[in-house]
């Protein structure tokens, strides 16, 4: 009987760091995968969803660019990557966004942004919940 319990005991204690790890990583926010390229920074993100756009800014070649990258990379999912200079309506081009199936990012979507203000942002999991940011970034 002392075995069972020692079983037990052990199928337990691994269960619950089972659970502890996988808590963990369900909470783990997707970061800046560097997919512009070099000389790209940061320079804004927003939650879209299961992932997150990410906004560049390359002040050496006055581009712009969006990635949207997985918050569970390896697992696929739809991903939608949008970027263009500011307008008014709601019409985007295929040459300002990637869309599809993917296990890591959608983009990079490129716009030469430089005394412009940006539309940017994406979806992540729900290709009917796009979230954009409008007139944002003006140089």
């Amino acid at each position: 009987m002392g075995k069972r319990l020692g079983s037990a005991t052990a199928v337990l204690g691994l269960t619950a760091a089972g659970m502890i790890a996988a808590t963990g990583s369900a909470e783990a926010a997707a970061s800046y995968n560097g997919a512009c390229g070099s000389g790209y920074s940061v320079i804004g993100s927003k939650d879209v969803g299961d992932g997150k756009a990410f906004i560049t800014y390359s002040s050496a070649t006055g581009y712009n660019c969006v990635v949207t990258v997985n918050d569970h990379p390896g697992t696929s999912t739809y991903l939608d990557a949008r970027l263009r200079i500011h307008r008014t309506d709601t019409v985007w081009k295929a040459s300002e966004m990637d869309a599809g199936t993917y296990s890591s990012y959608a983009g990079p979507v490129y716009v030469y942004a430089a005394h412009s203000c940006i539309d940017y942002g994406g979806s992540a999991g729900n290709a009917s919940y796009i979230q954009i940011d409008y007139g944002v970034h003006c140089g």
